[in-house]
């Protein structure tokens, strides 16, 4: 008996250690840094740069929609240009994630970064101390031009005063960063551009690059944020918080063309671009409609011929049946 007891004791030492061993082990590796270069990116004063720029933070590319005030995003969703000062705060199950302040104030904003800086953000996921950004800027392929129109356009927004919080990480959150489930996602291997025209490869360049359909058009596992569904076949799932206390989810529809669940696959260009020109028609929706109604005709065909070129996959509902659903796209 007092053998076993003392086997107990040891065991119990051993496990108390290997946890304090752990929770330092976290608490030390959970502000790593990353090794990650410099794009050669010079922002540009040309009027033309900076109006691309602009259309693709207020529109495709859809910026202003995390770091816009909260109080304003009405102001964005009626098609303002509301200043980007920092907003939006995700309350996520590894903590609470503030938007920054990217206007170029230099006390409170990016006045002080470089280019360089602001590009690596873009292109790598890195910061300025070399921490991993969060993977909600999934802008790495961006082109060339149309990383530097970003940039030029930051550069040319009146700078505002607003000290924004930094993140706030619970265990959990110090946990994955520790193990580097949080990390710089770009490779630098950016693939060619296609000319913009309304084909379907530019349409492809405009879901990967610019609009990150994907990211709420496959399904994903959301504590990772790793894809665990077949592409653009929807069924992501994100719980409406309405008071009620009713559980209510929106689940994203299937854009490819299958016969059974797609969403538009018997939908016409046109059908498709009026789609958009309306702009928001649920008002849980997650979608930056408002946004994305700023695209061009040329941007939306594009986009259309994209979908439609998509292999069909069959989408299963992942909501089991009782709950109650609202499907986005309306």
């Amino acid at each position: 008996m007092k053998t076993l007891i003392k086997a107990f004791k040891w065991f119990g030492i051993a496990l108390a250690l290997l946890l304090i061993g752990f929770v330092l082990f976290v608490f030390m590796r959970a502000e790593r840094t990353y090794e990650a270069p410099y794009p050669e990116i010079v922002a540009s004063s040309d009027s033309l740069v900076i109006a691309r720029g602009r259309d693709l933070f207020y529109g495709p590319a859809h910026c202003s929609g995390c770091h816009a005030p909260a109080d304003q995003l009405e102001r964005l969703e009626a098609g303002e240009e509301v200043l980007p000062s920092g907003g939006e705060d995700f309350d996520l199950p590894i903590g609470i994630i503030h938007s920054p302040n990217i206007t170029p104030d230099v006390d409170t904003g990016i006045g002080s970064f470089t280019d360089g800086e602001l590009a690596r953000a873009l292109r790598y996921g890195v910061k300025r101390n070399g921490q991993a950004l969060m993977d909600f800027m999934p802008f790495y392929d961006l082109s060339e031009e149309d990383l530097t129109a970003v940039i030029s356009f930051l550069r040319s927004v009146p700078p505002v005063y607003n000290v924004r919080p930094e993140n706030e990480w619970n265990f959990l959150g110090n946990m994955v960063r520790a193990l580097g489930m949080i990390k710089p996602m770009g490779d630098a291997e950016v693939p060619p551009t296609p000319p913009a025209d309304s084909t379907a490869d530019y349409g492809h360049y405009i879901a990967e690059s610019i609009a990150n359909c994907r990211g709420c058009h496959t399904k994903r596992d959301m504590m990772t944020g790793g894809w665990i569904g077949p592409d653009y076949a929807g069924q992501a799932v994100f719980e409406i918080e309405d008071g009620s206390g009713d559980e209510k989810y929106i689940v994203t529809p299937n854009l490819t063309p299958d016969q059974g669940t797609g969403r538009m696959v018997n939908w016409t260009q046109e059908a498709f671009i009026t789609r958009f020109r309306t702009g928001m028609t649920i008002d849980e929706s997650v979608m930056p409609w408002g946004q994305f109604s700023r695209m061009t005709d040329m941007e939306l065909a594009a986009l259309y011929k994209f979908f439609q070129s998509l292999e069909p996959v069959i989408a299963e509902d992942p909501i089991p049946v009782g709950v109650q659903t609202l499907a986005l796209g309306e």
